[in-house]
């Protein structure tokens, strides 16, 4: 199987899994609706996770699957890998990486990866 379209599978996986992560944790601690803005509410956390992966995840599997649609080079397929990986890490970051009002390493790289990756992605469109 194509490498982009299986981490088009994976940020999937992630997104579904992160938003069933967000009802399960709302049961968990009886949130209906909204959530604390406390750093460390367990609802706080999830809610961003899922909401952080909604707002890239869908681009990057566009891009993810042009690529796979004409047999991207060896260089772009690394890209989308460390991009998916990136994607991961800052989920864990955010669910994980302790209080939201601080910084932390995953949420940090993860984000910085993201970025870069995406821009790389986004603008070896033109060339391609």
């Amino acid at each position: 199987m194509n490498i982009a379209v299986v981490c088009t599978v994976v940020l999937g996986l992630l997104l579904f899994g992160l938003g069933l992560n967000v009802s399960v944790t709302r049961k968990r601690y009886a949130k209906g609706i909204g959530h604390d803005l406390g750093a460390d509410d367990p609802v706080h956390h999830a809610v961003r996770a899922h909401g952080n992966t909604a707002e890239y995840a869908p681009f990057l599997a566009a891009l993810f699957l042009w690529y796979a649609a004409r047999g991207a080079p060896v260089w772009i397929n690394v890209t989308i890998v460390i991009a998916t990986l990136a994607r991961l890490l800052i989920a864990a970051g955010l669910l994980w990486g302790g209080p939201l009002n601080l910084a932390n390493p995953l949420r940090f790289i993860g984000a910085l990866v993201t970025y870069l990756a995406g821009l790389v992605l986004t603008v070896s469109l033109l060339a391609a």
